[in-house]
């Protein structure tokens, strides 16, 4: 189904509507979606602590290895 089909059949149902139920038919623009923004986690201290540790580990093996 082309924009085209699509449009015409709306308006033939918006014209059903209004001769059948005598209702009122009234459309809005569509609405953007809101910006999807990457969630993050914020480091908590543990994480902070364990990332430290990580590192003077890797500094020792280097160390040893050198």
């Amino acid at each position: 189904m082309t924009k085209d089909e699509l449009r015409a059949q709306l308006e033939r149902q918006e014209q059903r509507y209004k001769e059948v139920y005598g209702g009122e038919i009234t459309t809005y623009a569509a609405q953007p979606d809101p910006e999807r923004k990457p969630w993050r986690k914020r480091a908590s201290i543990l994480d902070q602590a364990f990332q430290e540790e990580i590192q003077k580990i890797e500094k020792d093996l280097e160390q040893q290895n050198a």
